[in-house]
């Protein structure tokens, strides 16, 4: 019986079997950064989903101040809304205070300026998002 060996000497069932073991460990190298690009294509898609939740947030916020410093929403009393429309499943909350000085040793509140507080609130798959603005309001007294 002869062994049939290849023009460097080694029999040709070796090298058939490590040509094999070379295509497998090509092929789980290839599937390994296959994952890593899967996992980072996701990641890009979410940041995306977040940049967008976040925007129609921050477009939420700057209606509501521009509806309460053009007189269309009161700033009299807390509320707290929860959005429609393009803005579904965000809960606007609106609160204030009124601005406060120090004189003479003495904290008093200045006529007719408020700070209001408007936060939005939104859950994500990440958890619970959230985004605050805060502005001042001169709502002067009428006689």
């Amino acid at each position: 019986m002869t062994i049939d060996r290849g023009p460097h000497g080694v029999p040709a069932r070796r090298r058939a079997g490590f040509l094999l073991l070379e295509t497998m460990v090509g092929v789980a190298v290839f599937a390994i950064g296959v994952l890593a690009l899967a996992r980072c294509v996701d990641q890009c898609l979410n940041a995306g989903i977040a940049e967008a939740a976040d925007e129609r947030a921050r477009l939420a916020l700057g209606n509501r101040m521009a509806e309460i410093e053009g007189g269309a929403v009161p700033v009299e009393n807390d509320s707290q809304d929860k959005l429609k429309g393009m803005f579904a499943g965000i809960t606007l909350r609106q609160s204030r205070e009124p601005v406060l000085r120090k004189a003479d040793g003495k904290t008093e509140p200045i006529t007719g300026l408020f700070a209001v507080r408007l936060q939005a609130l939104w859950s994500a798959p990440e958890g619970a998002q959230s985004k605050e603005l805060t502005f001042y309001v001169f709502k002067p007294k009428m006689h």
